[in-house]
């Protein structure tokens, strides 16, 4: 066979990282590893005590085999505090520490984000609140950048309020963009929410802005009125993020018990326990597997990470892994699970099956 003319062999291309799983800020699992500082301003708390804790908490995703982590929107606290000027350069004093922890961080090849609070609005109507909101916005990116964090580094916010008019509020958020500084519009991602604004409504802020989007499965499901289909809006969502950098999705069960509320009797005005359907935008403590199959092999040829909002937080992961192996080995695989991994994950569910220090309050430190 004559092989003159054939063409040169492709070069090999390095495999895809797998897919990661991720959870919020608590470590439920480790009620002595803290999330953040959370001492009172009196006691003079400092981002660098919270950059030790989570350091601790690196070194416990990393035994686990856990890649993602929402890091706490407190992790300065009151670095932003109008009437708190002492705590205003704490950021700048944490430099080294902030580096550090960066460093570790792409070491363990662990991806770290930020989603501020919900009084964090760029569409508010009162100016005073959004120059607020961007100042947070601000020193959490500024956190972000000295740890030297790539674009994966995000903050996730949402739209805001309606304030009676959602055209206009959706208007002022897209108006208020390019005020926001740099550092902020390059970490910045947007995510629909479950009761003012859906998916629709933050493409359409995409399309004005460039914003990346983030897709939230519950969200979703609680919050289309347009009646779009969910494969083709995550397809949309995903593609507002530029190529090569992976995209990261929400993904949370409805809470189903009953819910248990004390209501005074009109008539006799004495107290009584009644018993009210769930509430579906509530979260549920764990994720549902069969739901999260459904929802991976629904959107099979699509790649992002998946950060887990389940109220158990790193139990809900941990129970989910073994899940996914069991059930559906082939999503599994997605995320870089196979069935080496089965005696390891036999003995996390065995540890929850033994139950976990229920939550409790601890001192604060001297």
């Amino acid at each position: 066979m004559d092989t003159s003319q054939a063409p040169d062999p492709k070069p090999a291309t390095a495999p895809r990282r797998p897919m990661r799983l991720g959870f919020p800020v608590k470590v439920m699992s480790r009620p002595d590893l803290r999330s953040n500082d959370t001492r009172r301003w009196q006691k003079n708390p400092h981002l660098k005590v919270s950059l030790e804790y989570l350091d601790g908490i690196l070194d416990h995703l990393a035994r686990h085999r856990i890649d993602m982590y929402r890091m706490s929107s407190d992790l300065a606290p009151y670095a932003t505090h109008p009437d708190m000027p002492q705590f205003h350069a704490m950021v700048a004093e944490s430099d080294a520490e902030l580096r550090a922890i960066g460093d570790k961080a792409r070491r363990l090849d662990i991806r770290l984000s930020f989603h501020p609070s919900q009084y964090v609005l760029l569409n508010s109507p009162n100016p005073e609140l959004t120059r607020k909101s961007i100042w947070d916005l601000a020193s959490q990116a500024e956190m972000l950048d000295r740890m030297g964090l790539g674009p994966e580094a995000v903050l996730v916010t949402h739209v805001g309020g309606v304030y009676g008019d959602l055209e206009t509020s959706r208007s002022r958020w897209a108006e208020t963009w390019p005020t926001l500084p740099e550092p902020v519009r390059r970490r910045l991602v947007l995510e629909h929410d479950d009761l003012r604004f859906s998916a629709a409504d933050v493409l359409w802020i995409h399309a004005r802005t460039g914003v990346r989007l983030i897709f939230d499965y519950q969200h979703f499901c609680c919050l289309n009125p347009g009646r779009h289909d969910m494969i083709e809006t995550l397809r949309s969502i995903l593609a507002s993020w530029p190529d090569g950098v992976r995209p990261k999705v929400h993904f949370s069960s409805p809470r189903t018990e009953l819910r248990e509320l004390k209501r005074r009797d009109r008539a006799t005005r004495k107290l009584k326990t009644v018993l009210l359907p769930p509430v579906w935008t509530g979260h549920a403590d764990f994720a549902n597997p069969f739901e999260f199959v459904r929802f991976m092999r629904d959107a099979e040829a699509l790649e992002f990470d998946v950060m887990l909002e389940s109220k158990a937080k790193d139990l809900a992961l941990l129970k989910l892994r073994p899940d996914l192996l069991r059930y559906a080995p082939d999503v599994a695989s997605r995320f870089g699970l196979t069935s080496a991994d089965e005696a390891a994950f036999a003995q996390d569910e065995s540890e929850l099956e033994a139950g976990t220090a229920a939550d409790q309050d601890l001192d604060e430190a001297a």
